[in-house]
């Protein structure tokens, strides 16, 4: 099987996906990453990370109904596909081994404030 590797952004814009389920646009991909990641991101890049996620496969859309509050516009709305979350969950097995794997006491302490 193909392994694929994924930056940081592209990571966080797949999960952020898979958090908002059917709800996930341009728009609210853009705000839930501002809400949850306090950083700030502009919606042309989640469009292109979104792009570049689907031609990898990862990510499915399709086009929703027009709405009022869009002018008659349709939204592009995307979902995880099943390699999408095969990538997530080794992503996520790597990291917590790395994890798993530092000694106790090896990273210096931080006040957390």
């Amino acid at each position: 099987m193909r392994r694929y590797y994924l930056g940081e952004f592209e990571e966080i814009v797949l999960l952020t996906v898979a958090v908002l389920g059917e709800g996930a646009y341009g728009v609210s991909i853009t705000n839930e990453l501002d809400q949850q990641s306090g950083r700030s991101v502009s919606l042309s890049a989640v469009h292109a990370a979104l792009h570049r996620l689907e031609e990898k496969g990862m990510l499915s859309s399709y086009l929703g109904d027009a709405t009022n509050e869009r002018g008659g516009r349709r939204k592009r709305l995307f979902s995880v596909t099943a390699l999408g979350s095969r990538t997530l969950n080794e992503i996520r097995s790597v990291r917590e081994s790395l994890w798993n794997a530092i000694p106790p006491n090896s990273l210096p302490a931080i006040a957390i404030s």
